[in-house]
């Protein structure tokens, strides 16, 4: 019995699935007859993924369906709609970043379109401009919208396939545009960003004509916060002009360079250099130079008494005038400032006075002649006998410059 039990229930399974398929099929036909029947009624198409910019319109889209289909959708059978080819249409514009269709139950073609949203517009170093989306793809300029977005200029490459370097400025240009576009103050002060030679950027503002150094694509909100608060801040206390660099590469600061101060650095340090220079030489020469001797000191290599004896006194000339004179010496040697004779009790310099290098040779300063008093002749005195002959003290000369 239960053998026959068992064989029974395998041919009603059997009878049922045969039944479940025949209906299948016979449900399919139907509706592919009615299908064949329908016609499409309509066509509505969404357009998204855009904020006020529609590179692709309701036409655009239309016309690839009609190119498709090769007539117009209104009154065309259901049944002629590949709707899968008609989405693979779409996608191939370079505007479209998705593309979905199906029927409603009124037979109206739903059309859903997402659309690529710029998010920068780029200059390239040839003047060849374009957009990219928040993928990084490249698109062309549009003749139906120009997008109020952020520019960027200087941008390294012409190809369409970039390189991998490329490819991740690409990326740092998008993140920047992005944050400048997500912050209305940003929007409406940051004209233009300059890329620079090591692929750093540069930002130039709508109002004053300061220059923003921004560095690489790195921390981004925090550099953008910095810049808020200095322009709250410090541009808000000391006005528009007084800066002429805002330097936002440094972490946790705002480096902010003085209008004409760089040129006034830069003037500072090549006088500091010149004097440096000037001081090692006078220094060099100056321990090539010849020295007077000072008292005890063995190494004599010009004997001031030599400058003392060179010069006579002439008692019937000027009263308490006498000209610097001082003669050649004997032994060749280089030329030098001569130092003056120090008076007895008078402290001999320590150091030679350094003498300071000049391009051309130094001309001999012209001597005035000294105009000579009338000479008062004195009465001789009355010699009393035992009266000594009064000694005349020499009196120190001083050496004349005369080279």
């Amino acid at each position: 019995m239960s053998i026959k039990k068992t064989a029974i229930k395998k041919v009603l399974l059997t009878i049922l699935w045969v039944t479940i398929g025949a209906g299948t099929v016979i449900l399919s036909v139907a509706a592919m007859k009615r299908q064949s029947t329908l016609l499409c009624k309509d066509v509505k198409v969404d357009i998204s993924g855009v904020n006020n910019n529609f590179f692709i319109d309701n036409k655009d889209v239309l016309r690839i369906i009609v190119d498709y289909i090769g007539r117009e959708p209104e009154g065309t059978p259901v049944a002629d709609f590949n709707l899968k080819q008609i989405e693979a249409a779409i996608e191939r514009d370079v505007w479209v970043d998705n593309a979905e269709l199906f029927f409603d139950r009124n037979n109206v073609l739903q059309v859903d379109v997402d659309e690529r949203e710029p998010v920068a517009r780029v200059f390239t170093k040839g003047s060849n401009t374009f957009y990219i989306d928040s993928a990084t793809m490249m698109l062309p300029i549009s003749e139906k919208f120009s997008a109020r977005l952020p520019v960027f200029t200087g941008f390294p490459s012409e190809a369409r396939v970039l390189q991998p370097a490329d490819s991740a400025l690409l990326r740092d240009i998008k993140r920047i545009s992005i944050a400048i576009q997500n912050d209305s103050f940003l929007m409406a002060m940051i004209d233009q960003v300059d890329i620079m030679p090591d692929r750093t950027f540069e930002m130039t503002p709508k109002l004053g004509d300061q220059q923003i150094v921004f560095g690489d694509g790195s921390d981004i909100d925090g550099k953008f916060k910095k810049l808020k608060l200095f322009y709250k801040t410090v541009i808000g206390k000391y006005g528009w002009g007084r800066y002429g660099v805002i330097d936002l590469e440094y972490k946790d600061q705002v480096v902010a360079k003085l209008r004409g101060k760089e040129d006034v650095v830069q003037d500072s340090l090549r006088t500091l250099q010149l004097m440096n220079y000037m001081a090692v030489t006078a220094a060099i020469q100056a321990a090539d130079s010849l020295k007077i001797a000072a008292p005890g000191n063995d190494n004599v290599l010009v004997d001031a008494s030599l400058i003392q004896q060179s010069v006579e006194r002439d008692d019937e000339g000027m009263d308490g005038e006498v000209e610097d004179v001082i003669k050649p010496l004997s032994v060749p040697m280089p030329k030098v400032i001569p130092a003056k004779v120090v008076k007895p009790g008078a402290k001999p310099a320590e150091k030679p006075v350094a003498v300071r290098p000049t391009a051309k040779p130094v001309a001999k300063p012209v001597v005035k002649p000294v105009e000579k008093k009338p000479v008062v002749v004195a009465k001789p005195a009355v010699k009393k006998p035992g009266d000594k002959k009064p000694v005349q003290k020499p009196k120190a000369v001083m050496p004349r410059n005369d080279y």
